[in-house]
């Protein structure tokens, strides 16, 4: 009977030393791989913001950006980040796609109008939904480029609810991110209402 308590001692002695040796193996790895994981983050964020500008030689410092939370008509806080620079600004705006948040990353110069744009986060299906990457890009066949949704209705033709073809079998998705980028210049313009109105329709449209 004392060989099996002692071993059962041994066993959680030794359970805990590799318990808190593995905790401070993870904590050491976690304080050195920390500052090159944001330095990767910051990288690709300009890099971004250099895309939806077009322009390599746009600068963004911290002073530059600012955070706007707010509400949507669901109650649901939503955050935009507004990289401001010489060119104009590029806008973090997010909103409930068909698998779930879609974000994107806007460029618009001093006017409104839409310089480019990326998905910098979205859980859209692989070749349907997924497509938004492309599809609204310049020459495509939902391209947006160029517009300014000020000016042009920036909705999908489905039903006139405005001038984009949606990416086709993904209504939702394309009215997601229609939302998004009119989210984004209202922001931008200081002139937020904040909605959710597009992707809240039925699922079977997907």
């Amino acid at each position: 009977m004392k060989k099996l308590e002692s071993s059962l001692v041994n066993m959680v002695v030794v359970l805990t030393g590799v318990a808190v040796i593995m905790g401070g193996v993870l904590a050491f790895v976690n304080h050195v791989t920390h500052d090159p994981i944001e330095e990767q983050k910051r990288i690709a964020l300009e890099n971004g913001i250099k895309v939806v500008m077009q322009d390599d030689n746009v600068k963004v410092t911290p002073a530059q950006t600012d955070t706007i939370k707010m509400q949507d008509d669901k109650g649901k806080e939503q955050t935009y980040i507004i990289y401001n620079n010489e060119k104009g600004a590029a806008v973090e705006s997010t909103t409930m796609g068909f698998g779930g948040a879609l974000k994107v990353l806007v460029g618009f110069d001093h006017d409104g109008n839409i310089l480019g744009y990326t998905l910098l986060e979205h859980q859209e299906t692989p070749g349907l939904g997924a497509k938004a990457d492309q599809w609204f890009q310049k020459g495509q066949k939902g391209d947006i480029i160029g517009k300014n949704p000020g000016k042009n209705k920036l909705g999908v033709t489905k039903g006139n609810e405005g001038e984009i073809d949606a990416i086709t079998a993904s209504t939702i998705t394309s009215r997601a991110f229609l939302l998004a980028i009119n989210n984004a210049y209202k922001v931008y313009k200081g002139n937020a209402t904040d909605t959710q109105k597009g992707a809240t329709q039925t699922k079977k449209e997907e």
